[in-house]
């Protein structure tokens, strides 16, 4: 398998698993999609550093060109949740920094966008008309300030997979997040989005790096290209 399949076919593998568990809660689902994972990719890819959301980093992987970068469940209230589809698995590889494959199943939606074949961009929204993902619990200042000042309509939902993911989709247009999240969060859904033609950057509009010595990466803007520098400008405001 190339690196495309495999992190299709990894996020796919654990979001089946975690469908047949979730019962058992997100602790154990986190726990048992983590082992899949790091079995798989000890397997098909020796050679290659791993840093995940739910094992120990010893930082020996910011030696290697060669990581990925995988989030096991995100979206662990939500998939605590039995009626909620928005959570997601995260599997991505980056190469010298640079997310250059990665998949994001939504398993409760029967879905995996991954960058062998990204989904085509959606036609743009009317004049107007624009959208925007947040937290259904939590969302920042900034991106109540951005909604206020583009009079965006709110679509509320869980983890960030979900959230970028109705972005690729066109079921928004802008994800904007801040603060608190790391390079599990957001390594494969920008994988996903840039490979989908989307804009892609921190919320000052400085690329997105990854395999940090500290992997703390707590801002990130995804959004129609053509949306861009409208968002950047009303973020910097």
């Amino acid at each position: 398998m190339d690196d495309h399949t495999l992190a299709a076919t990894l996020a796919g593998e654990a979001g089946d698993l975690l469908l047949s568990i979730r019962e058992l809660g997100g602790r154990v689902g986190d726990q048992r999609s983590n082992q899949l994972l790091l079995e798989r990719l000890a397997r098909e890819r020796p050679a290659d550093a791993v840093l995940s959301e739910e094992s120990p980093d010893n930082g020996e992987r910011t030696t290697r060109s060669r990581v990925w970068i995988v989030d096991p469940l995100d979206g662990t209230r939500e998939y605590g949740e039995p009626a909620r589809t928005d959570w997601a698995v995260h599997v991505a590889l980056a190469v010298d920094g640079e997310p250059v494959a990665g998949a994001v199943a939504l398993p409760a939606a029967g879905l995996v966008l991954h960058t062998g074949r990204p989904p085509v961009l959606a036609p743009p929204p009317p004049p107007g008309t624009v959208r925007i993902a947040l937290s259904r619990t939590r969302p920042s200042p900034e991106v109540r300030q951005l909604v206020a000042r583009l009079s965006a309509t709110e679509v509320p939902m869980g983890s960030a997979g979900a959230k970028a993911m109705a972005v690729v989709r066109g079921d928004a247009d802008i994800y904007a997040h801040s603060g608190g999240q790391y390079e599990w969060d957001s390594c494969a859904p920008v994988a996903v989005a840039a490979a989908t033609g989307l804009h892609v950057s921190r919320l000052d509009g400085s690329p997105l790096r990854y395999n940090r010595t500290d992997p703390y990466l707590p801002d990130l803007l995804i959004c129609r290209p053509e949306l861009a520098e409208l968002a950047l400008k009303a973020l910097s405001e």
